[in-house]
């Protein structure tokens, strides 16, 4: 079984992708820049302010979708520079249960879309 998640709470796609696809129990979110999504612009004030913008995205696109941080079983973040590594991970965090963090993998990136500093993307299980 195949279902598209879309939400207007998180951005919408800047090209030819889904914000999110469920196959079965497994849901794979397409990955989050800082696009603030009522004004479809990328949010200003450092990597800080972009990965709490992402990490909201993700939220919004987990809601849509009846899941929560907890169910998150794999991410991907890419850094425009490795230097924001400590920053990114310390939001990146908060938005977990303690007990609940996924695997994952940081790499970075020499370019972004829209050049944003910090992407990431999800995989859920339920």
């Amino acid at each position: 079984m195949r279902e598209t998640i879309f939400t207007k709470n998180a951005p919408a796609p800047i090209g030819p992708y889904s914000q999110g696809v469920r196959a079965g129990n497994t849901w794979y979110f397409s990955g989050q820049i800082a696009l603030n999504p009522n004004t479809g612009h990328m949010v200003e004030g450092g990597v800080e302010a972009q990965a709490k913008q992402v990490m909201d995205n993700i939220k919004a696109l987990l809601d849509a979708a009846g899941l929560d941080f907890s169910h998150i079983v794999k991410s991907t973040i890419f850094l425009k520079s490795m230097d924001d590594f400590p920053k990114v991970n310390a939001i990146y965090g908060e938005y977990f249960p303690k007990d609940a963090y996924p695997a994952r993998e940081t790499v970075e990136v020499s370019r972004l879309p829209k050049d944003a500093l910090v992407e990431i993307s999800v995989t859920c299980v339920k």
